[in-house]
């Protein structure tokens, strides 16, 4: 299955980055296949979370972790904040 046509840049804070780098191999690479195949292309499809949360969106990348973001739709940019923590501070 070839993948979904990208219709949104990912870009990644340094707190995510940071995140990434204790992530399993194995997490890492579902995380690129949720980014590159489902919140470039439809990043309506996370939750929209409320409260201090307001204005983010979130997509579970395991039991514990979660993939938060915020879509910056004038630019077509997906800021990922966090992909690792239970939205812990942001």
């Amino acid at each position: 299955m070839a993948p979904e046509k990208a219709l949104f840049r990912i870009e990644l804070t340094r707190k995510a980055l940071k995140d990434i780098e204790h992530l399993s191999s194995k997490l890492k690479k579902k995380l690129r296949e949720i980014l590159l195949n489902r919140v470039a292309v439809d990043p309506y499809s996370g939750k929209k979370l409320v409260g201090d949360l307001s204005g983010y969106r979130s997509i579970r990348l395991n039991l514990q972790d979660r993939i938060v973001y915020r879509i910056d739709e004038e630019n077509h940019v997906i800021y990922i904040l966090r992909a690792r923590s239970h939205y812990e501070k942001l």
